[in-house]
């Protein structure tokens, strides 16, 4: 019975996972078109989708402790899904397992991947704001270093198109 709850809760990991990929994916897109807009919306989604997963995940860990003990092991929050196909001993139970077990890492490469690329984005749109605030500004002075008060230089003539004295 904790077997049958075991793989209905992989399948619904490997659902989300899916899901996640396919936002990941929209981000991408997202980032590319430079629409802030559905960029929230995904985010919002994402952070759903993750609280569903944390969840299912505690899910996981207690079904696989009910299933250690209804084969007579002591239940430990450390097996892991590899560590429980060494005591199935149902060449179908472990085949399906095992499948799923592969999808899912399957999806979480390519979820990672996608993220890696969906990070490097980012820092690009970052660094052209940065970029582009510095040619309308101007670069930042070393006004963050020290100088002794009487030793200011209010009067000198900067090349910005603002005052930054506010």
């Amino acid at each position: 019975m904790a077997f049958q709850a075991l793989i209905d809760t992989m399948k619904d990991l490997n659902r989300i996972h899916d899901t996640l990929l396919e936002l990941a994916e929209q981000k991408k897109h997202v980032l590319i078109h430079n629409d802030v807009e559905k960029l929230t919306q995904i985010v919002t989604k994402e952070n759903k989708l993750l609280r569903q997963v944390g969840d299912l995940d505690q899910q996981r860990v207690e079904v696989i402790g009910q299933f250690l003990m209804e084969k007579g092991y002591k239940p430990n929050p450390k097996v892991t899904v590899s560590d429980l196909t060494k005591i199935i001993f149902n060449v179908q139970d472990k085949r399906t397992l095992l499948g799923l077990q592969k999808q899912l890492l399957g999806t979480i490469r390519k979820l990672r991947e996608l993220n890696q690329i969906n990070q490097q984005l980012i820092a690009h749109s970052l660094a052209f704001v940065d970029y582009s605030l510095d040619l309308i500004v101007g670069p930042p002075e070393d006004e963050v270093v020290y100088q002794h008060p009487q030793m200011s230089t209010y009067g000198s003539k900067r090349n910005s198109l603002f005052d930054g004295r506010v």
